[in-house]
Parts: structure tokens; sequence; C-alpha cells
């Protein structure tokens, strides 16, 4: 039979321990932990924390070499911006990376990394190198050119066009000049041509001429 006064000792001794303490005293951390990032509190659980066996919040949460303070209520505090661990948390939960439309996956890779989540890591960079690609596409650019020639040109400039250009409209200026017995009526053919230019602002056709019969077309600068 205990007496008053050794109770009295064995409830300070309990109420005086740090919480969590009974867990681990009992070989066992306990399902839930408290996370305090930046003054903003998130409640998860051991196990989400430990889905990435080499991120800092596994080796946190199994207590490996890492010291972390701890708040009144026995959250652990890390120093870190609480937006964007949101994200992080919640890849951990389900492995998908959602972002409020606001939210900058820069801010978000800079945490990915500080906590050394890998398969997050690869994620951004790839979403941020794919829209990159996408911000850099240039709309080609359509180029015309009118070439004047006369009726028994015609039929053979408009076939054998190469090089990417092709017919638009063939406009009859009325002019006729007469070779021998025969006239000979002149017209305005208007062709076009897709310009496809690079990031950098250059075409790939810059060095190049395109030739139609009867006359050649400089490429567009």
């Amino acid at each position: 039979m205990q007496t008053p006064r050794r109770a009295m000792r064995m409830e300070a001794e309990e109420a005086a321990r740090p919480t969590g303490a009974s867990d681990r005293a009992a070989g066992g951390w306990g399902k839930w932990v408290r996370l305090n990032v930046g003054g903003t509190v998130f409640l998860t659980t051991r196990q989400t924390l430990c889905r990435e066996q080499k991120s800092f919040l596994s080796r946190l949460c199994q207590g490996e070499e890492l010291q972390s303070d701890r708040d009144e209520t026995g959250a652990y505090l890390i120093d870190r911006d609480p937006t964007y661990f949101g994200p992080i948390l919640n890849f951990l939960r389900h492995g998908k990376l959602v972002l409020d439309k606001d939210m900058a996956e820069e801010g978000v890779l800079e945490e990915a990394e500080f906590y050394n989540i890998g398969p997050l890591i690869r994620i951004i960079k790839d979403r941020m190198e794919e829209k990159d690609y996408t911000v850099t596409q240039v709309p080609p650019k359509h180029v015309y050119r009118v070439l004047q020639c006369q009726e028994e040109e015609l039929t053979q400039m408009v076939s054998t066009m190469s090089d990417g250009w092709r017919f638009e409209q063939l406009v009859n200026i009325g002019s006729s000049y007469n070779y021998g017995s025969e006239d000979q009526a002149e017209f305005l053919c208007v062709v076009s041509k897709e310009l496809h230019s690079s990031p950098n602002g250059l075409s790939s056709e810059a060095s190049r001429k395109a030739k139609v019969p009867g006359c050649t077309l400089p490429a567009p600068s």
C-alpha cells in the first residue's frame, strides 16, 4: 500500500514529464506528431513524416542525430515558412503536388530541398522546365511575297514552288506585251511562307534563299 507522501511524489513526477515522454519510455513514439513551423502548428502522423526515409522530417521524428527544440505543447519547432509547408505535408500524405493558383513553385521547391524530399524536388523541377519551354515557344510568322510573271511562266512557277512557299492569290494587272504574233498577259502572284523563329529571335531560315522559277525571293530579315 502506497503512503500519501509517495503517491503525491509520483503524481508530481507524472505532471512534470514532457508530452510524449511516457510513450518513449514504453518503447513507442505515439501515432500523432505536432510540428510548429514558423509559428503555425501542423498535426500529422508519424507514418506520414517517415514516408521519405532520407528526409529531414523522417529523421526528426525518428530521433536521428537531429536536435529540435519544442514549444510549450511539445511540438517540434522548425524555423521555416509555414505557407509552403502545407504542400510539402500534403505530398507526403498522398504523393501529389497540389498548389494554390497564387503559390510560387520556386518557394515550394526551396522547402522541398530543405526537407530533402527527392521525388517532390524532381516533380517541381519538371513542371518548371515544362513551363519555361512553353513560354519560349515563338509562334510562326507568315511572310508574304509578290511575284511578277508573264502568262507563259505562270503554270510552271505555281507548280514548282519549293522551300515551303505556297500560292495564295493571283492578280491580273492588265498589262500585255506583244511577242511576235501572241499577246502575253502579266500577273502578280502572291505567295506565303511560315517563318519559325527560335527563342533567341534568329530565324532558322535566316541564311537561306527561297527560289521560285523565274525569280528569286530573299529570305525575310
